[in-house]
């Protein structure tokens, strides 16, 4: 006899995949989430398409006991409210067992940031390295292409490796970006992240012709893997290794470290709260919010120096 509730969750996938226009590796995560709960409420003898509010409470409850940080917690949650809510939509329940439930508290996580100094540094010396003539020029070439376009967008490193080679037809100062949810946004190139894709452009059609064959492929940042484009795990590796060669240390450096350097910067110098959330396709205003302490200072020296109230306290000092 078939499990019902298992046809309920791949029903909810298929939706969130047809119709939501899910990610992959969101989809795995929303699946993995549901064989946690369908496990734990088996073992409670309850089913997952009748659970009640007690039992999701029960299993939230599990998750803290067991360890898992609040932000792990709070996904399985959105997980659980859209599942139930998706029976909800569908008939197959007549309430929603996830209305009442709280979410864990989070700690508020920090970006790591690195200064405009750090980065400089990091570019200064991949354009060094690029322009060294040679083997392997090609990759030097391919990882300044990746951190200018990085640095110069705040994208996502899954959006920026799977780039498709067509970008490169474009002579325009903006980039069409495919993200989350299948949503599209646009973005600008600095004037160095389009010399640095150029350069790599040229790289890419000389060694294709010493070797005899068509620049053909259909992605950006080409590769022999699965995919067909450089994976996320490789750019990060040679992004480590960058940032030794440059005197920076290693662990700090990312390819989110480096999206979270675009916003905080970009936010430094003067640029709109929303104008970033656009930019870095955050689809709620309050995840662009974490990078609001790097304004804290400056808003504070513009307080001081501009409000007739801080000029009256020093007066009287």
């Amino acid at each position: 006899m078939r499990d019902l509730g298992r046809a309920h969750m791949e029903s909810f996938l298929e939706m969130m995949s047809a119709e939501r226009g899910a990610a992959v590796n969101t989809l795995a995560s929303y699946q993995r989430d549901l064989d946690s709960l369908h496990a734990f409420l088996k073992a409670r003898g309850a089913r997952i398409a009748e659970a009640t509010t007690e039992d999701l409470s029960a299993y939230l409850a599990s998750l803290s006991a067991a360890g898992f940080q609040p932000s792990t917690q709070a996904r399985h949650l959105s997980c659980l409210r859209q599942f139930y809510k998706f029976l909800y939509a569908e008939g197959l329940r007549d309430d929603d067992p996830t209305g009442i439930l709280d979410a864990p508290k989070k700690n508020l996580s920090l970006p790591k940031i690195l200064s405009v100094d750090d980065v400089t540094r990091l570019i200064d010396q991949a354009t060094e390295e690029a322009e060294t003539e040679g083997p392997g020029q090609l990759q030097r070439r391919r990882l300044l292409a990746l951190l200018e376009l990085l640095y110069a967008t705040g994208m996502r490193v899954t959006e920026l490796v799977s780039l498709p080679a067509k970008v490169l037809d474009h002579e325009g100062r903006f980039l069409m970006i495919r993200g989350k949810g299948n949503k599209e946004r646009v973005v600008p190139l600095s004037q160095a992240a389009i010399r640095a894709l150029r350069a790599y452009a040229s790289a890419r059609r000389q060694e294709a012709a010493a070797v005899g064959r068509e620049d053909d492929s259909e992605w950006l940042f080409p590769s022999s893997g699965k995919a067909g484009y450089l994976p996320r795990q490789v750019f990060a590796r040679d992004l480590k290794d960058l940032a030794i060669r440059a005197g920076l240390p290693p662990s700090a450096l990312s390819p989110h470290v480096l999206r979270h350097a675009f916003a905080s910067h970009l936010l430094q110098n003067g640029a709109d709260l929303r104008v970033v959330q656009e930019l870095l396709g955050h689809s709620d205003i309050s995840t662009t919010q974490i990078y609001t302490h790097v304004l804290e200072e400056r808003l504070r020296d513009l307080v001081e120096t501009h409000h007739p109230l801080a000029k009256r306290v020093k007066n009287l000092d």
